[in-house]
This record gives structure tokens, sequence and C-alpha cells, in this order.
């Protein structure tokens, strides 16, 4: 069980997070911590609070005793993963369990040099954009594909858009859930690698498929998961109208296939941006979330702007 001591350099932190939540009005403070503190002194130290008192940490059995307390508790599981990513996990978890509004206020605190000392407040104010992405579309993506399998899908494709392979940076398309129709949708650019093999070879739950998976990324076409996390096919090519859809302008091929389908279809769209390494969320043919990558500051941006012609097939970003 990882621990935090709550020094006088941290609860000073603690108290000033608390009085910059209040001064704001802040819909939440959220505290993310490296291990367990005193929850019934944080919970002291931020009376007069009148929204939640949220505490993240990675695993679950340190924040046992935190709910007792008046503390909203929140595992993320992100222990090997950059600060920002876990800052940004945090929020969308928050979110989606109902503990803030996805265009509020949060007041965060945070050991962004040093582990253990608590050096960091920010006052963020989540976009008006990101009402997009409310609780009830979060709920509504879980009812279509499993939470556990779209966030292993995503994990994958924000890594693959901060990593790349091999110092190159890589662009990919992951299309999941309502697999059979979006197959009526795809044609194969090449030989299948996963064709042929065991489901439990082809699940992106499992680490080893997911390192596949990103050697894979690198050729051409999309990969199609089914709503269980298993590949049903990779290198496809998504023959889709892109009829009535507005893009930002720039966004190539692999964007608009993205979004079509999900028009067409009940699947949802993960794709990442080869010259950018962002990663965008698509459900019914409109965008719901864009993720940049893990080395800058996360934006949430929509624009609008014509389709490609016909003849475009480069996949600009």
């Amino acid at each position: 069980m990882a621990t935090q001591r709550l020094t006088k350099h941290n609860a000073a932190m603690v108290q000033a997070a608390v009085a910059l939540a209040k001064k704001r009005s802040a819909d939440a403070l959220l505290l993310l911590l490296d291990g367990s503190l005193d929850w019934k002194r944080i919970a002291e130290m931020a009376d007069g609070i009148e929204k939640p008192v949220i505490v993240a940490v990675d695993a679950a059995d340190d924040l046992e005793g935190a709910s007792e307390a008046g503390l909203k508790p929140l595992a993320l599981n992100k222990e090997k993963a950059p600060m920002l990513e876990r800052l940004q996990h945090a929020l969308l978890e928050a979110a989606a369990d109902e503990f803030i509004r996805t265009n509020g206020e949060v007041v965060a605190v945070y050991s962004g040099f040093q582990q253990g000392r608590l050096d960091s407040i920010s006052h963020l104010q989540l976009d008006e954009r990101m009402r997009r992405l409310t609780t009830r579309d979060l709920q509504m993506i879980e009812s279509r594909v499993p939470l556990q399998t779209l966030k292993a899908v995503v994990d994958l494709a924000a890594q693959i858009g901060r990593e790349g392979r091999e110092g190159k940076p890589v662009g990919t398309l992951f299309v999941v859930g309502d697999t059979r129709k979006v197959l009526e949708h795809s044609n194969d650019s090449g030989v299948d690698p996963f064709r042929g093999y065991n489901k439990n070879y082809r699940n992106l739950l499992d680490a080893k498929v997911q390192d596949d998976a990103k050697e894979i990324a690198q050729l051409d076409g999309a990969f199609v998961v089914g709503s269980d996390g298993v590949i049903e096919r990779s290198r496809q090519m998504l023959e889709v109208s892109h009829e009535d859809l507005t893009m930002t302008k720039g966004l190539g091929a692999r964007h608009w296939a993205a979004a079509a389908v999900t028009r067409k279809t009940k699947a949802i769209s993960v794709v990442v941006s080869q010259s950018t390494g962002t990663v965008r969320l698509y459900q019914d043919g409109n965008l719901v979330m864009r993720i940049e990558p893990m080395d800058k500051a996360v934006t949430w941006q929509e624009f609008n702007f014509e389709p490609p012609s016909k003849k475009s097939s480069d996949e600009k970003s």
C-alpha cells in the first residue's frame, strides 16, 4: 500500500488549493496523489467546500477510508503514466462518475515535478466544447462499447500518438463496436497479420496484443475491433460516403472515413493523426473528444470545413 506524507509543505499546498477553490466557487477540488493520505485530516482541511473533494490515486487499496471521510475516491490504475495523462484521466473518470460537470471549473493540486511533494496547483476551466462529452454521452458510449474496451483502445491510440514507432510518427484508425455492419463497409488493403489467430491472441486488453497492434499500425488500413476488445480485422480500407459531414480544415482521408463510418453504424472511431499525434473520437459522425499528445496541453476543439474531393486519398494529418 503506497502512502504519501502530509508534510507541512503538502498541507500548505492543500490549504492553498482549498482557498482557491472557495474563491473561484469551483465545481470540484481534485487532489491527484501518489498514495494514501490522512483522509480525515484532508476532509477537515477542505471544510467549507460545498462541492466534491475528489482524491485520485493509482491503486484502489490506497483509497481505503476516503469515502467514510466524505471524500470522492477515484482509482486511476495509471502508475507509470506521465502526470498530464494521469490528470486528464482523472478528469474524464470524475466526469464519468458525475463528480464534475464537463464544462465546469476544477482546482487540482498534484506533484508536477517531484513524486510525493505537492508542488503544482491548476485552475482548470473545462472548455465549452467539452459539453459534447456529457455524462449522458459517456453512458451511451459505455452502453454501446464497454468502457473497459474503449479505455484500452484510447490508451493504445494515445501511446501511438505520443511515441510513434521507432522514432517515426504513426497515424492509425480503430473502429470499435457494431462489427458486422462496419465490415460491410470494409475491404482488405493487404495481408491481415491477425487473421486466423485465436481470439485470445487478438484481444487488445492483453498488453502483448497491444504491442503487436503498434507494429501493424505502421501499415495502411484500419483496425476493426469488437465490443469485447478482440481485433476482428486489421488493414481494412473503409468505403463510406462523406456526404453531410463537416470537419476540421486540413484533416485527411483517415479522419473523414473515421467520422463517416460512425454515421453509418453504431461504432466508435478512434483515430490518431500522423502529423501531430492527436487522438480524436467520433460517434454518430461527430467529433466527441480530442486528446493532444501528452507532452502538450490538452485542448478540445471543433471547426467546420468542407469534405475533401473524392479523388483525394492522402492522409494529411
